[in-house]
């Protein structure tokens, strides 16, 4: 089966047919960074990883650029109100991004531009703009330099919209404005911003708008016509939209690809901070291990809508654990036998056609947890052989999806988790059963395994001791 993306311009499935044959070009909308990541952050960072890594499995040689927006309205109004240089809070912030993202193993992108590093790029795309009649300079005296939306017919074309159905864009003053709806390329510097957040160009000093950034760093490290571009669903109006036909008016082809991963909600609510109901990086990671938060994040389709809610970190810690409990015990079981070496790392048909519909994830995901419960129902009858075979799948899977309890990546992951305790807490019961055992009290050895049994732990007595699974 080839890999079909749903392709939000086209609005349906689509054949993934690479540009160059071989290689895939992926632009993915990176963060601003004006503030700590929450979970949405998270969330669309793991889907595009999850693409780039079956992008690789599927044998092409993947250039993934995710840009840092280090300059923006946003980033100078938090960095007054914090009494800091504002590239000193950009920098502080997208340090904390980076960690969050190392920490729940996505892996980091080929190229990751700040967009101060490519003001001449975005100076070039506005002077095309301009001279071919798509942009002007306001009037006004103010520097700034908008998009002439009226100019371009094609504008609306990502988000299938009339331009006389459009609000108004609020990026900037609209006293010189044409219309409206025209959108900031150039902002000229206005007083009180700071010196150093200001640049020369032909209009005067001043700044990019927030739209010609990605516009700027995408052809340039991927070239004026390139595969993929991606980003949450929440920047497909104005910022994707905007990015397209101002791109698309200088004359670049632009994106092969248009993909959009759904948002968050918590408890049933939209996420936003006037709610107070933000979920940042750092309640996750206190809250659960980092590949069980991994494991969460990546649990529903990538364009689906992912709730948060009480109890989510604990079911990902749940399903998680039948893996992990399959994979330590079918490792040891196997161990010494003439089966130890003959596991063969193996990507069964369902597995790969779930995730070549559009990276169905749950559905991969679901003949994952098969093959789990395959392998024990092997290991119970002592076949060998079928278990080994099965521990292959499993690996095979829990790779690609970067969800490998056994991956060095998590070697230091379980520090201060559920999964310690968890661990800590059946491992202390066990302690007590074979006291009791040697006591020759089997009545509370007896209850002991029977309580661990109701809490989803199967407890394996073997001559060198108890070994347990977490079944779930």
């Amino acid at each position: 089966m080839t890999l079909r993306l749903y392709d939000s311009q086209a609005r349906t499935l689509r054949d993934f047919e690479p540009l160059v044959q071989g290689r895939a070009g992926v632009y993915v909308c990176g963060p601003t960074v004006q503030s700590s990541p929450h979970i949405g952050h998270l969330r669309s960072a793991l889907a595009y990883d999850q693409l780039r890594r079956w992008l690789n499995y599927s044998g092409l040689d993947v250039t993934l650029v995710r840009n840092v927006t280090d300059i923006d309205d946003k980033v100078l109004v938090n960095a007054a109100a914090s009494g800091e240089p504002w590239w000193a809070l950009a920098y502080r912030t997208e340090l904390e991004f980076t960690a969050a993202y190392n920490t729940i193993g996505i892996l980091p992108p080929t190229y990751e531009p700040r967009a101060t590093a490519s003001i001449p790029e975005m100076q070039q795309i506005i002077r095309r703009l301009v001279d071919a009649g798509h942009a002007y300079a306001a009037e006004d005296g103010s520097g700034d330099v908008y998009f002439d939306t009226v100019s371009w017919p094609s504008y609306g074309e990502l988000t299938h919209q009339k331009l006389a159905d459009m609000a108004s864009a609020e990026d900037s003053d609209p006293r010189g404005k044409h219309d409206v709806r025209d959108f900031a390329l150039w902002k000229g510097h206005k007083e009180g911003e700071p010196a150093t957040a200001s640049w020369q160009s032909p209009w005067g000093a001043g700044r990019p708008g927030w739209h010609i950034e990605c516009s700027a760093m995408s052809t340039r490290y991927l070239g004026t016509q390139f595969d993929i571009h991606g980003g949450g669903l929440d920047l497909r109006f104005p910022h994707h939209e905007n990015e397209l036909a101002q791109s698309r008016a200088a004359g670049d082809a632009f994106a092969n690809y248009w993909l959009h991963n759904g948002l968050v909600s918590v408890n049933g609510q939209k996420m936003s901070k006037s709610l107070g109901n933000s979920v940042y990086a750092a309640d996750l990671l206190a809250a659960a291990r980092p590949l069980v938060v991994r494991y969460y994040l990546g649990s529903a389709h990538y364009r689906s809508n992912l709730e948060y809610q009480d109890g989510s970190l604990a079911e990902a810690e749940a399903a998680l654990g039948r893996i992990e409990g399959f994979l330590d015990r079918a490792v040891r079981r196997l161990e010494g036998t003439r089966f130890a070496s003959s596991t063969v790392e193996v990507v069964p048909a369902e597995f790969r056609t779930a995730m070549d519909d559009d990276l169905g994830v749950p559905q991969a995901l679901g003949v994952l947890h098969e093959a789990v419960r395959d392998g024990n129902t092997a290991l119970d009858a002592e076949d060998f052989s079928e278990a080994a075979r099965l521990l292959g799948l499993v690996l095979a899977m829990t790779s690609i999806l970067g969800i490998n309890p056994h991956d060095p990546v998590w070697a230091s992951a379980d520090q201060s988790s559920t999964g310690t305790a968890l661990k800590a807490l059946v491992e202390q019961l066990l302690d007590d059963r074979q006291t009791a055992r040697k006591a020759r009290d089997f009545a509370t050895a007896d209850r002991i395994r029977d309580e661990l049994g109701q809490a989803g732990i199967t407890i394996e007595d073997t001559s060198t001791g108890a070994h347990w699974s977490f079944d779930g």
